[in-house]
């Protein structure tokens, strides 16, 4: 593993750091957001609102990927603790055993970090109530993020009559490019990882130290990555505005749903379906629906008499990306 991509000095900052998932995570938003100034020049809309939209869909992305993981992880009651009685959160489980019992008899046995428990001889985190918000030191879950950013996206395209179903076809392959970029710093920082296994391709994390392990943020990465592919094509081909979308919601739902019977995933469980499986479920769902729908009307129009409009208003269907063409009315998606 190497967490760290970049670490030097420099006179007057002293050490400089780039932590390697937070460095993929923003080269992955940063090419996203180009990408979409490109695709509003093409589609002769306003272009800075695409940089906007970029930009707070990062804010709302962060924010809503920290909110599931705080509250699908199972350590909300941990992080309510830590404001009102850290005494109760249980140490790290990654700290030495002899930390955890012997910190009245050893001197520091806690560390820097952790306090003593003399009552008990186990050592606990200091009272920290912002704890919950410090997404920096770890806890951040990729679907909560692009349910926010996607929920804010189409809201922001829709206040600025930039077409809601079109602008989501522009973003939905820079979404996937950015999720290969976000699992790549994933592998690299440790995380995310498989069940134990003896085959050729598992991998030792220094976080796990119980054997190697399928490494499942490379196959969600190269698969992120042929998802990338998949939209860029679709979109050059497509009959109708949210087709893309739609694929996107079914192509990373199905791949999400199936690597997730490879991850060993802390997060808690319903009828055996972990919560991002349970998430996927419904996105499958409604893309599969939405495809259907477009094809739909693309029969009922091809069928039509020319005379005769078939398609809704504000539906109409979609030009080649490479011709610039007067934005779609605002269509409101099911979510």
């Amino acid at each position: 593993m190497h967490p760290q991509l970049l670490k030097f000095t420099l006179p007057g900052l002293g050490v400089v750091e780039f932590p390697t998932y937070m460095t993929l995570l923003v080269v992955g938003f940063a090419l996203g957001i180009w990408q979409l100034y490109r695709e509003g020049l093409k589609l002769g809309v306003d272009a800075q609102r695409f940089i906007d939209l970029g930009l707070w869909m990062l804010v709302w992305g962060i924010l809503g990927s920290r909110l599931l993981a705080v509250v699908a992880d199972g350590k909300l009651h941990d992080f309510v603790n830590l404001c009102v009685d850290s005494k109760l959160v249980p140490v790290d489980p990654h700290e030495p055993e002899s930390r955890i019992v012997e910190c009245v008899t050893r001197q520091g046995g806690c560390g820097d970090f952790f306090k003593c428990n003399p009552a008990t001889g186990r050592c606990y985190p200091p009272t920290d109530c912002l704890a919950a918000l410090k997404f920096w030191q770890g806890g951040l879950a990729y679907y909560g993020g692009f349910l926010a950013a996607a929920a804010f996206g189409l809201w922001y395209a829709r206040r600025h009559k930039l077409g809601v179903m079109r602008t989501a076809d522009a973003a939905s392959p820079y979404i996937a490019l950015g999720l290969f970029f976000g699992r790549m710093g994933c592998f690299f920082n440790g995380c995310c990882f498989g069940q134990r296994s003896s085959s050729s391709l598992a991998v030792l994390f220094p976080t796990k130290p119980d054997g190697p392990r399928l490494p499942m943020q490379l196959a969600e990465a190269i698969g992120a990555l042929g998802i990338f592919v998949l939209l860029l094509a679709w979109r050059r081909r497509r009959r109708e505005h949210g087709e893309v979308f739609a694929g996107l919601m079914v192509t990373y739902g199905v791949l999400r749903f199936v690597l997730e019977f490879w991850r060993d995933d802390p997060r808690g469980a319903v009828a055996g379906l972990s919560t991002s499986q349970l998430i996927s479920l419904p996105l499958v769902a409604w893309g599969a629906w939405r495809l259907w729908e477009a094809r739909a009307r693309g029969r009922a129009r091809d069928a039509a008499p020319p005379s005769t409009p078939s398609a809704p208003a504000g539906d109409e269907p979609a030009a080649p990306d490479a011709a610039p063409s007067a934005p779609d009315a605002p269509a409101t998606p099911a979510s």
